[in-house]
């Protein structure tokens, strides 16, 4: 008998949209990044629709060129606490730094959220691509691409770490005996390494889940091997599906190299689906969408993956710009995928 495997689906909240342009359109409620009805609505239909989880997307980083639901929307974290109040059983994952936070913040942060949801907290673990974000911390030059992974690495041992402070029976409040929780199953963790110095014990228990789902989201050489060491729930997002089917047996193999199970591995492919009743309502919308866009909009979305480097220097007719390793310090997947097709086609 072969396997049953269950589809996983997820849904990415994201306000006005991740795009320069789909604010304008006359269904899009323009104030929808800092709207609670909107975020409230969105996670409802989710949770009516069956879907697994809803998605934080967050940056560390803005300018006046960068997309619009950048320039003002919630937090993670916080907008997901609120949400949590007002569903019963879908995920919730927040997107959240390693180069830009602490440990014992962070654990302590995810912790509350999946006590506050009853145990459907997850974090997207991220190493913040653009180099910008370094200017609104005071921590000097932002970090290399590699060493940022390593950071990572150890960054999620240490909050894991934090997260196994209690064993799941470690509060017996015990009114009668006066005792309220057992010592023995308390654990500090000591831990001393290369980045970080945490002794720990966090201060605050397990949930039902027992920790937070690990997400994490980098496609290059660093990223994949980050997440077969360390997630849970891998986001990617391909172009065909060799490419996909690449990506997921790479990653896989990298888990299983690492002694994980493959299978306790989830690979969720991206998509921007546009639905209609008929093939020729959905090429409608799409339409409707795409003539948002100016050629400035497209420009300055494409130069946000190269720290907004100003590509309307270049004219349009002309091959792409060598750019050398310019963007390898940031989004250097999908740099590295945009110089390549533009190789390829030229």
């Amino acid at each position: 008998m072969s396997k049953r495997r269950q589809l996983k689906l997820g849904a990415n909240i994201s306000g006005v949209g991740n795009s320069m342009s789909i604010w304008k359109h006359p269904e899009v409620a323009s104030d929808a990044s800092i709207s609670l009805d909107y975020y409230k609505q969105q996670a409802l239909v989710a949770e009516a629709g069956k879907l697994d989880f809803v998605f934080i997307a967050d940056g560390l980083y803005i300018n006046e060129k960068s997309n619009p639901h950048f320039l003002n929307r919630f937090e993670p974290l916080t907008i997901l606490s609120a949400l949590a109040a007002v569903t019963e059983h879908i995920g919730f994952v927040a997107t959240l730094s390693t180069s830009y936070s602490e440990p014992f913040t962070v654990a302590r942060q995810f912790s509350s959220l999946d006590h506050i949801s009853g145990g459907r907290a997850g974090w997207n673990v991220v190493t913040s691509p653009l180099e910008g974000s370094a200017k609104n911390f005071g921590k000097g030059e932002h970090p290399a691409h590699e060493l940022r992974y390593r950071i990572a690495e150890e960054y999620v041992e240490v909050v894991k770490g934090l997260w196994d402070s209690w064993e799941d029976d470690a509060f017996v409040r015990d009114k009668a005996s006066g005792v309220f929780f057992d010592p023995s199953k308390l654990h500090t963790l000591n831990h001393k390494g290369t980045f970080f110095s945490v002794q720990g014990p966090l201060n605050i228990g397990r949930s039902r889940q027992g920790h937070p789902v690990v997400f994490q989201a980098g496609s290059s050489e660093s990223g994949r091997d980050l997440a077969a060491r360390t997630a849970e729930a891998v986001y990617t997002a391909h172009e065909s599906i060799e490419e996909a089917k690449g990506f997921y047996q790479d990653v896989k193999q990298r888990a299983a190299a690492y002694g994980r199970n493959p299978d306790e591995l989830l690979i969720f492919p991206g998509i921007n689906p546009i639905v209609g009743r008929t093939q020729e309502e959905a090429e409608r919308k799409y339409e409707e969408i795409a003539n948002l866009v100016t050629i400035q909009n497209a420009l300055d979305y494409l130069g946000r993956f190269f720290e907004h480097h100003d590509f309307t220097q270049y004219a349009l007719d002309e091959p792409f710009p060598d750019l050398g390793d310019f963007g390898s310090n940031s989004f250097r997947a999908t740099t590295d995928k945009i110089k390549s097709e533009a190789k390829k086609h030229h």
